[in-house]
């Protein structure tokens, strides 16, 4: 007899019972989705993993706390057989068969009368992929084609045509430290949305090169006037192209709200009415310690670390920091904008006790291909910055962390 194909069919669950025999891995990576359909889960099983027991005791599915005995698949409308046991699944599977009961199988697929499909979403899109035959019936291939699909999807280098999503409207993405395979996939997406784009010099700039050439391409750091005009001028070119109906995107590095100036354009935009997404990002002040093999917490090292802007230094008048706070912090202190002013922030730690030999590390250029380290303490940071000629953008890491880390690049 001739193998015909499944029928793919998208099932509408909520408030309708779904039985789920088996508490395992099975179960624990089909529930959710279950349980975000809406459906009545009823759970049977005498045990089940920590994820899956948490489920239940957060009222999210019915567990009864015993193997499966017939019968209870009675008013189910799907059915889900995950057991270790396989005469309870064959069971199970026969009594699913004589109620009409869509039943799949972890066991035998060949044997249950439905199939999972390999499942993504994007977007408010639902992606789901099952092969044609049992021959060809791969699940790491099925997985692999929705990953590639939903990827096309939230990355925006698949979309359908005619049909390309466009708000009008600012979005304040958040692009990450540098490296563009950083930035949020929700950000990617929106760049590829969007019809104007205006980018930071510390953005991932590798991002604009692939937009279409349609898309207007601002450079934020070339807008005249000095930086408090810049700003100013930031927000107006943000007002008018959104008011021109336009999917506006503003590209910033790190987080839009770490030392970013982001609330700053929130403001404008609200105070014209322009409607405004916040996207956040990977900061900065972790992944580029991170990226250079130094975690800003570490078990019986270090239980905090605090980020400070060092744009200004410690005597100047502007300065919101509290230096001698710092000073007396067991944590890891995280220094942003600070290459400049790091001999005087070093002089003002230790003057107010933190001890000459902390160690430092400097990480320009973090996370990009140009990223380097620079290790020093308080006491030698200063002409170590002259000798090594470090540059900004550079992220300054000063605690017992840095001793703790390996001092070599990661790959």
């Amino acid at each position: 007899m001739a193998e015909h194909p499944a029928y793919p069919v998208g099932l509408r669950l909520t408030g309708r019972r779904v039985v789920v025999l088996g508490g395992g891995q099975v179960a624990q990576r089909r529930l959710p989705a279950l349980i975000a359909a809406g459906a009545d889960v009823l759970l049977v099983s005498p045990e089940a993993t920590p994820s899956v027991e948490a489920m239940a005791d957060a009222g999210e599915i019915t567990w009864l706390r015993r193997p499966y005995a017939e019968g209870d698949l009675s008013g189910a409308w799907y059915a889900l057989i995950a057991t270790s046991d396989a005469v309870a699944n064959a069971t199970a599977s026969a009594e699913a068969e004589a109620h009409r009961v869509w039943c799949v199988r972890s066991d035998d697929a060949d044997q249950a009368t439905a199939w999972t499909p390999a499942t993504g979403t994007s977007e408010g899109v639902t992606v789901a992929v099952l092969t044609t035959s049992a021959r060809g019936r791969d699940p790491r291939h099925t997985a692999a084609i929705r990953d590639a699909v939903v990827a096309g999807l939230s990355d925006g280098t698949l979309v359908a045509p005619h049909h390309r999503t466009r708000t009008p409207g600012v979005a304040l993405v958040g692009g990450g430290p540098g490296d563009p395979d950083l930035i949020t996939v929700r950000g990617r997406r929106l760049l590829a949305e969007a019809d104007v784009v205006i980018a930071d010099r510390l953005g991932p700039r590798d991002l604009l090169a692939e937009l279409p050439p349609h898309v207007e391409v601002i450079d934020a750091a070339k807008i005249p006037y000095g930086r408090y005009m810049a700003q100013e001028a930031i927000n107006n070119a943000l007002i008018e192209h959104a008011k021109q109906g336009k999917s506006v995107v503003r590209l910033k590095g790190g987080d839009p709200f770490v030392f970013g100036r982001g609330m700053e354009e929130v403001q404008a935009l609200a105070e014209a009415g322009i409607p405004c997404t916040v996207v956040p990002g990977i900061s900065s002040s972790i992944s580029v310690p991170a990226a250079a093999g130094i975690p800003v917490t570490h078990r019986g090292v270090a239980h905090e670390f605090t980020v400070v802007s060092g744009h200004v230094a410690p005597d100047d008048a502007r300065s919101l920091v509290d230096w001698p706070a710092m000073a007396r912090l067991r944590g890891t202190l995280v220094v942003l904008m600070g290459v400049d002013k790091i001999g005087k922030i070093a002089e003002t730690l230790i003057a107010h006790g933190k001890a000459p030999e902390t160690p430092v590390a400097l990480v320009q250029e973090g996370t990009t291909a140009a990223q380097r380290r620079v290790d020093a303490t308080l006491a030698t940071v200063a002409e170590t910055v002259r000798a090594e000629a470090v540059k900004p953008p550079a992220v300054i890491v000063i605690g017992a962390v840095v001793a703790a880390a390996p001092t070599t690049e990661q790959p």
